[in-house]
């Protein structure tokens, strides 16, 4: 039985820094104010495709993409990609697309190169919903095995999965049974260094509070411990929390993200 497309896959060839990018993307048109996602470290695009199932989004374009290192994107120097290069790449998408103002999803090192966007374009911003993106740095637990853990980068990642499988938060079993598929190995030093470096010494928390629209920070119930929460709140940040969850609400209780999401660009 055929489908009618929920949304187009394609891929688009870009250059970044003198690199080859062959992004690849889902995206699809529509009348009202855009929506650009970016995931999280092993994830991919498609954990916002179901944004296309949910009635209360229709009608807006949306774009989410792989990562360069992630899924199907292919970029020619694994090396070189860290939380600057993927700031350029969202700008060079949005280019793209002719995308002037929008509202802002990210996820984990999604969220962090959000910020980065936001802080340094905050007049292109509706609001922002940052699902456990680091602004702090107690938030670097995934990332900070980098040096927590020394090995070559190829044993890195292979215990670096192990131990995510076996950790007691909720759906880390389930993300990393697909890590070794949707990152690619020679990327990740690049991406959890520079996660580190800027969630140490980037102001990071002091960038967030600054946004001048609406911004709403996602977190998973088992990460309600996280000492900023009252801080941010009351400084006029939404908190959304997210029962039975961990760090990963769009596997946990994609449902109730969902509807997170859309109470705050309603109020944009």
């Amino acid at each position: 039985m055929p489908y009618t497309p929920r949304f187009t896959h394609e891929k688009l060839r870009f250059n970044i820094d003198g690199v080859q990018l062959d992004l690849a993307v889902i995206n699809r048109s529509g009348p009202k104010a855009p929506i650009l996602f970016l995931h999280g470290f092993g994830s991919t695009k498609e954990d916002y495709a179901d944004i296309t199932l949910q009635p209360a989004f229709e009608g807006h374009p949306f774009i989410a993409y792989d990562a360069p290192g992630c899924g199907e994107t292919e970029f020619g120097d694994l090396s070189r990609i860290n939380i600057p290069l993927l700031v350029k790449t969202a700008q060079t998408v949005l280019a793209h697309f002719g995308i002037k103002q929008f509202h802002l999803v990210g996820h984990s090192m999604g969220g962090l190169t959000a910020l980065m966007f936001a802080h340094a374009n905050p007049e292109r911003v509706l609001s922002f919903v940052d699902i456990e993106g680091n602004i702090a740095p107690e938030d670097c637990f995934l990332s900070r095995q980098i040096h927590d853990h020394q090995r070559d980068d190829a044993r890195f990642f292979r215990d670096f999965i192990e131990r995510t499988r076996l950790a007691p938060d909720p759906a880390s079993a389930l993300y990393a049974a697909s890590l070794a598929y949707k990152v690619r190995t020679k990327a990740v030093r690049g991406i959890f260094e520079s996660m580190v470096e800027l969630s140490d010494n980037g102001g990071l928390m002091a960038k967030f509070l600054e946004l001048p629209f609406p911004r709403q920070y996602m977190y998973g119930e088992t990460n309600s411990h996280l000492p900023y929460l009252k801080d941010i709140a009351a400084q006029g940040v939404q908190l959304a929390c997210i029962p039975n969850c961990g760090h990963f609400p769009m596997y946990s209780n994609p449902a109730l993200m969902w509807q997170h999401i859309k109470a705050l660009q309603d109020q944009a």
